[in-house]
């Protein structure tokens, strides 16, 4: 037979959504490999999604449904029947919902797999219609997102290849070779072409390798450095009073501000040298157009929106906003959302269930949520149990033998093992759906390139078949995929220009169509799309929620964890073998937990690790290479020490992603911080204290 050549788009968690194709031959795919035509992929894939078809053909690939047969967590399953194991959520969810109400079942769900149907709808239309718990979707960049939508708007990025018209990059808290490898071409191409790139994080990162200046601040100090940034601009007589004037709300109240930060307290807050932050002021003041790219690591602290809006004002400060080259770049999610209504169907469904916040997860399954407490969980496009913080007690709370756990995935995750029924999960290869990226303005139809493997379903199919379990009967609730990416295409096409002449049949035919954008240079013509139409300094919309209206305002209070001594437990928690600030930034080889068991991926990622600086190491009696525990009051987990001047002082670096159960029992999360940031319910995970000591 001939073989056959499908077009998609990838489904993982980064703003490239690569261009992907697959060669099938005889019912099974081949080849897989990037799209030549794609003006992104430019026809190559990242480390971790180019060996692709060993996830889609891993020999743990779970094909049938499971259910636990003995004790959880004990990994004792007996296959049963898709049509059992229906009834069986049907008929314990129709008792919960007897007792307790609909919102004492919650889903989980976020972003294993990117899609307009199988993430956004199914994580929508049915558990809205079914009166369920509201899951607040905050674990990433909600706060960064609200800071940038209260000052500029909406969010918008320059495209990559606008790089090229930049004179200055500062990268700040964002390592594209890891997270957005796409971005390396262009960004290689303005270095060579003269432009300088600046990196801003606590770690040297494979990014700052080859950057041009490496800064690292103490981490959640961004905003700090941002502030005194802008004083000095302004002090120097370097910013744009007459753009300021005309294009932004605010300007002298922020500039009053500024002045509590000079260069002495500057660097008293961020542990820079007065020198470095007055060379960086000048430098981004001067080489103009100047572009500050973040993404969301500045954001996953306490101060995470109140570091975005200071960040977000430096280019408002220097007049950059709609110049090509210049401005600031994160998402290019504000250019088309979604038609709510044509996703989530709320004028059809009762009004919204409450709502638990997923970073908040294992404190709310032991009793933070009451009234009705959490009976029932169903977790799909996640893995919480390795993703989420305070890991200890989301499993504590999945022990729990009075909730009903259901998981759907493809693979017996962390979260999975602890799960009364697991059904299992189609890839990208084995469904369809319509693709939106992050980092560009491209639509992509994936093409189901394979049939399903085993019995497995898709996101949606499941939904379906829930609904009608339930006895939901709207058409909505069991349309095919294409006539729900046909609806919302509609619906938001509707009133967004960006979708003229995009439909389903192009869409299908042309692989990747570009959005049809007025401008790709971000605010052009100083036009904002803010109630004010201006950059909002101030920001009426923030205030109006009891938040501070000006960048500026951080607290610099540390996690509140306790220390292994105050636990009773061994290790030293004063003195020069104290505390130590945790960064778990993406590990190169892994999309958060997505892809962690496979075996070539895990062997070039190798054993779980964590950086530390020579003199913290020497300050704990620790050698590169030792095993060693770092902990705190929420747990610990054991790791080898890598000892390098990479990291600064004073902190200490561990990958997110491990699964605990290939890793001894535990990772990274066993210790961060579920505590909520200053904006939106944001996860702060960079917040996290820890003590650190060889192991035993």
């Amino acid at each position: 037979m001939t073989p056959r050549v499908v077009h998609g788009a990838c489904p993982h968690d980064c703003p490239d959504t690569c261009g992907i194709v697959t060669v099938v031959e005889d019912g099974r795919a081949v080849d897989f490999y990037g799209d030549p035509d794609h003006p992104i992929t430019q026809g190559w894939l990242c480390a971790k999604v180019r060996p692709y078809l060993e996830h889609v053909y891993h020999p743990e690939r779970l094909t049938h449904p499971l259910r636990r047969v003995g004790p959880k967590g004990s990994g004792r399953w007996q296959r049963t029947s898709w049509e059992e194991a229906i009834g069986e959520i049907a008929g314990r969810w129709q008792d919960v919902i007897a007792r307790y109400g609909a919102e004492a079942i919650l889903p989980y769900s976020y972003s294993g797999t990117l899609g307009l149907v199988q993430m956004g709808v199914a994580s929508g239309r049915f558990w809205n219609r079914l009166g369920a718990s509201q899951l607040e979707r905050s674990i990433c960049g909600a706060a960064a997102e609200q800071a940038v939508e209260a000052t500029l708007g909406a969010r918008r990025s320059p495209p990559y290849d606008e790089l090229r018209q930049s004179r200055l990059i500062i990268l700040w808290g964002h390592n594209p070779v890891s997270t957005a490898p796409h971005l390396m071409p262009f960004l290689r191409q303005a270095q060579r072409n003269g432009t300088q790139v600046v990196v801003i994080d606590p770690r040297r990162t494979r990014t700052a390798r080859g950057a041009d200046w490496h800064l690292a601040p103490i981490p959640g100090t961004d905003g700090a450095l941002a502030m005194g940034l802008a004083h000095l601009i302004v002090r120097e007589g370097l910013h744009d009073e007459a753009w300021l004037a005309e294009h932004t709300t605010g300007w002298p109240q922020l500039r009053e501000r500024l002045a509590a930060f000079p260069p002495e307290r500057t660097a008293a807050l961020t542990g820079l040298a007065v020198e470095d932050i007055v060379a960086l002021a000048h430098l981004y003041a001067t080489a103009k157009p100047g572009l500050i790219k973040i993404a969301d690591g500045i954001n996953r602290n306490r101060n995470g929106g109140q570091n975005v809006r200071a960040v977000c004002a430096l280019p408002a400060v220097t007049g950059q906003y709609g110049v090509p080259g210049g401005g600031l770049a994160y998402s290019t999610s504000g250019y088309i959302r979604w038609d709510s209504e044509a996703v989530n169907k709320w004028s059809q469904c009762p009004p919204p269930g409450r709502v638990v916040n997923m970073v908040r997860l294992g404190a709310a399954l032991l009793g933070e949520v009451t009234d009705p407490p959490i009976k029932s969980l169903f977790v799909f496009g996640a893995n919480p149990a390795t993703s989420a913080p305070n890991a200890g007690r989301i499993v504590e709370g999945l022990r729990r033998e009075d909730l009903f756990t259901v998981v759907h995935d493809l693979f017996m995750t962390d979260t999975a093992s602890y799960a009364d029924l697991v059904l299992p999960a189609t890839s990208q290869l084995e469904q369809a759906d319509l693709h939106k990226a992050y980092g560009h303005t491209l639509l992509a139809y994936n093409h189901p390139a394979i049939p399903p493997l085993g019995e497995s379903k898709s996101n949606w199919e499941v939904m379906r078949l829930l609904a009608r379990a339930m006895g939901l009967a709207e058409p909505w609730l069991h349309q095919e995929v294409d006539e729900v990416i046909e609806e919302v295409l509609a619906a938001t096409g509707a009133y967004n220009p960006a979708l003229q002449g995009i439909t389903l049949e192009r869409l299908k035919r042309e692989k990747a169509i570009p959005l049809a954008l007025e401008t790709t240079t971000p605010f052009a013509g100083g036009r904002f799309p803010t109630p004010s139409g201006k950059v909002e300094l101030y920001s009426e919309a923030l205030a109006a929620e009891g938040l501070d209206p000006l960048p500026g305002h951080f607290d610099e209070s540390l996690d509140p964890a306790a220390s292994p001594t105050q636990l009773g437990r061994s290790g030293q928690a004063d003195g020069a073998a104290g505390a130590l600030r945790l960064v778990s930034g993406a590990a190169h080889h892994f999309v958060s937990s997505s892809l962690a068991n496979q075996a070539g991926l895990l062997k070039h990622e190798g054993t779980p690790f964590v950086e530390i600086h020579p003199a913290d190491a020497a300050a704990r009696g620790i050698n590169h290479g030792d095993a060693v525990i770092l902990e705190n009051g929420r747990g610990w987990v054991e790791l080898r020490a890598v000892v390098t001047d990479g990291i600064r002082p004073g902190v200490v670096a561990s990958p997110k992603g491990r699964w605990a159960r290939l890793d001894g029992g535990r990772n990274i999360n066993w210790v961060t911080s579920d505590d909520l940031a200053d904006m939106a319910g944001q996860s702060t995970y960079h917040s996290t204290q820890v003590w650190l000591r060889r192991a035993e």
